[in-house]
């Protein structure tokens, strides 16, 4: 694999990194090779910006989609933008790292994708063999790709099961795993989450790590989230399911093609509470 590792924690000492550092010594271990993003440790700035596109004239109103396509296709984008997309063009994995705060990633991480995930890069791309359909929800222009994440959070594992307070994991990790992975055409592998993680103790430590290490040695074998394509047929023109796809079946889990594959729970790691290092 080339796998790219984007990592968002602000502490370099902080339970994230000592697993982000696992992780990318296993995956040297194991042969594959990878390159990374701290976004931290580089300053990388999270606001979409008039900055983003040098070449916009500034009496213009600024629409984000218009205005980061054209500067995509005329190679005009900012250099840190660039710079990123190099990174994706080279990988065919992407690892997302992040503690779950306030139910979702960091701002610097959402930012890294609202970004780096342009129009005429990672979406708005076009088929010119099929009448110019726009590509997405299992094409675009990242498919041939897989991505994982890899979260940490404070809470118990029971709060983000399927009855828990916090809602389940699939459901909170739905928009990036199918709003920003699928639709731009990579496969969402499920995740791999530490719960606790604000009370790991030395053992559960150690336990996450293998856990992550045992993750990372399967991946390339691990099925992924099977979610329907839209170019699939089972949509109709106002890109909703047809009334005799999942019948009955309401929101995020229509979407999936099939249940789960086994082993699916197997990347969670219910860190049992103790003292430690906190990560929240």
């Amino acid at each position: 694999m080339r796998v790219l590792w984007i990592h968002a924690h602000p502490e370099p000492r902080s339970l994230s990194a000592a697993l982000r550092d696992e992780g990318l010594r296993a995956l040297r271990e194991s042969g594959h090779e990878h390159r990374q993003s701290d976004l931290y440790a580089m300053g990388w700035d999270p606001v979409v910006d008039r900055g983003d596109f040098p070449d916009h004239e500034p009496e213009r109103r600024l629409v984000v989609s218009t205005a980061s396509k054209a500067a995509h296709l005329s190679g005009r984008l900012s250099a840190d933008i660039r710079a990123e997309q190099e990174k994706i063009r080279w990988a065919d994995t992407l690892i997302v790292q992040f503690p779950l705060w306030w139910f979702g990633p960091p701002a610097i991480l959402k930012g890294w994708f609202d970004r780096v995930f342009v129009k005429g890069f990672a979406y708005g791309v076009k088929d010119p063999a099929d009448g110019g359909r726009t590509l997405r929800y299992g094409d675009g222009g990242l498919a041939g790709r897989r991505a994982m994440a890899v979260v940490t959070t404070g809470g118990a594992a029971p709060a983000f099961g399927p009855r828990g307070i916090n809602g389940d994991l699939d459901s909170l990790l739905f928009p990036l795993h199918h709003g920003t992975f699928w639709y731009t055409g990579m496969e969402a592998v499920p995740p791999f989450a530490v719960y606790d993680a604000d009370r790991l103790d030395a053992a559960g430590y150690a336990a996450a790590a293998a856990g992550l290490r045992e993750r990372l040695r399967t991946l390339p074998d691990t099925a992924p989230i099977p979610f329907r394509r839209e170019a699939g047929g089972e949509y109709d023109r106002d890109s909703v399911l047809r009334g005799d796809v999942a019948p009955g079946r309401t929101g995020a889990a229509a979407h999936l093609a099939a249940t789960a594959p086994a082993g699916r729970d197997g990347g969670r790691v219910p860190c049992g509470a103790g003292t430690g290092a906190g990560d929240r």
